[in-house]
C-alpha cells in the first residue's frame, strides 16, 4: 500500500530508490528524494505496479559503480575483467559508459572487490559465468547483486581482453576446469578499453535526455586507445557523438554538483572554450575568478538558453537534473541540443571524461582488434 511505501522509505531515509519487482533493463525505476515525489511516483506507476510489490531500497549518492565478470569451476574463480562506470551509480548500467581497468579506486578497495567476487563465486556454487555490481563510496565496497550468468558486459570483456570467455563457460558447465584454459593476469590489460553507449534521443523527439535508473539505449560502441581520454574519444565517435575543439560551453548543475563544476569549468577554459551559464552557476563560477556570460533560462526572457543553442552558439552542453526528474527547462535544453546535434552530458563525471578526451591526441590511430593481442 502507499502508506507502507512511505513507511518503509522514511525508515530507510532519502533518497530511496523505488521500482516494480518483476521488470527488466530498469522499467519504471526512479531515485526519489522527498515523501511528495514517492507519492508522486506511485501515483504515476500505478498501472505497472498494479498487483505486484514496490521495492524500496536505500540509494547510494556520489557513489562509483562496478561489473566484475568472472568464470567459476565450483573451486576455482578466475576474474576476467572489472569495469568502472564513468557516470555515477544511479545510471542504469546499460546506459552508464564503463571502462576497463578501472581508474578511480583504491588499490584496496580492488582487493576487496576481488575478494567478495570469489568469496560469493564459491558459496554460490557457480560452474561457469557469474557477474557482480559493487559501488564505491567513501572507501567501502558494497555488493549490489550477484547474478550467476553471462551479463552484457561479457562480450566488450572478452574483446577488451582477447579472452573467449563465453567457449569456456560452457566448456566449465560440461565439466572442464579452470586449469584446462590459458588464463591470463586480471591485471595485464594491454589497452584501456571503453564501452560507450548508444542513446537513441534523436529517433524519439519527445524523450527526455537525462539517464536514470530506467534503461534507454539501443547498442554501444567500443574504444581502445593507450589512455583513458583517447579511449573514450574513440567510444564516442563510435556512438555518433563528435565533441567540438572549439566554441563555447553552457553549463548549468544542480545545487549538489555546483562545487564539483568549478574544476570542470576550469579546465573548459584552459582547453580555449568560452563558458555561458545560467545565474545560479555563473555566480559560482565568477566567485571563483572565472569569465562567464549569463543567459536567460526559458521564461525569464530572450535570447533565452534554448534560442542560443538553435542559433548555433553552444558549441557542448553540460547540465545536471535536479533530483530524480528533469524541470521543463532542462527537458527544453536537451531537446534542444540532441535537435542541433550538440553534445550534451547529463552527469559530471561524463563531462570530465569527455575533457579527458579532448586533452588527448587529436591523431587517432586505427588497428585491427586482433592487432592488440598479437605479440
Amino acid at each position: 500500500t502507499l502508506e507502507e511505501v512511505v513507511a518503509i522509505a522514511e525508515e530507510i531515509g532519502y533518497p530511496v530508490l523505488v521500482r516494480p519487482s518483476y521488470v527488466l533493463g530498469g522499467r519504471a525505476m526512479e531515485i526519489v528524494y522527498t515523501t511528495d515525489q514517492l507519492v508522486d511516483y506511485v501515483a504515476r506507476s500505478a498501472e505497472v505496479t498494479e498487483g505486484h510489490p514496490i521495492l524500496v531500497d536505500q540509494f547510494l549518492e556520489d557513489a562509483f559503480e562496478f561489473d566484475v565478470d568472472a568464470l567459476c569451476d565450483g573451486t576455482g574463480v578466475y576474474i576476467a575483467g572489472i569495469l568502472q562506470h564513468i557516470e555515477e551509480a544511479g545510471i542504469h548500467s546499460g546506459d552508464s559508459a564503463c571502462v576497463l581497468p578501472p581508474y578511480r579506486i583504491t588499490p584496496a578497495a580492488l582487493t576487496t572487490i576481488r575478494e567478495q567476487t570469489t568469496a560469493l563465486a564459491l558459496e554460490l556454487e557457480v560452474r561457469g559465468l557469474l557477474n557482480i555490481q559493487f559501488a564505491y563510496r567513501d572507501g567501502i565496497v558494497y555488493v549490489l547483486e550477484a547474478n550467476p550468468r553471462a551479463s552484457r558486459t561479457v562480450p566488450f570483456v572478452s574483446k577488451a581482453r582477447g579472452l573467449p570467455l563465453a567457449k569456456w563457460a560452457a566448456q566449465i558447465a560440461l565439466g572442464k576446469s579452470l586449469a584446462d584454459f590459458p588464463l591470463p593476469a586480471e591485471t595485464g590489460a594491454k589497452v584501456v578499453a571503453v564501452k560507450e553507449a548508444v542513446l537513441p534521443f534523436d529517433k524519439f523527439p519527445g524523450e527526455k535526455v537525462f539517464l536514470s535508473p530506467e534503461m534507454k539505449s539501443t547498442g554501444e560502441a567500443m574504444g581502445l586507445a593507450p589512455s583513458l581520454g583517447q579511449a573514450f574519444l574513440k567510444g564516442l565517435l563510435g556512438a555518433g557523438v563528435r565533441l567540438p575543439v572549439a566554441g563555447t560551453v553552457f553549463m548549468s548543475v544542480n545545487d549538489h554538483d555546483k562545487w564539483k563544476a568549478v574544476p570542470l569549468a576550469r579546465d573548459f577554459l584552459e582547453l580555449g572554450f568560452g563558458l555561458v551559464s545560467t545565474t545560479g552557476t555563473a555566480a559560482l563560477l565568477r566567485q571563483n575568478g572565472m569569465p562567464v556570460e549569463t543567459v536567460y533560462k526559458v521564461g525569464e526572457g530572450r535570447p533565452h538558453v534554448v534560442d542560443r543553442i538553435k542559433n548555433g552558439d553552444i558549441a557542448l552542453v553540460v547540465n545536471t537534473p535536479m533530483g530524480s526528474r528533469s524541470r521543463a527547462d532542462e527537458a527544453a535544453i536537451g531537446r534542444a541540443a540532441i535537435r542541433y546535434r550538440v553534445p550534451v552530458f547529463t552527469t559530471l563525471s561524463a563531462a570530465q571524461a569527455a575533457v579527458r578526451a579532448l586533452r588527448s591526441p587529436k591523431q587517432i590511430s586505427v588497428k585491427a582488434l586482433q592487432d592488440y593481442f598479437v605479440d
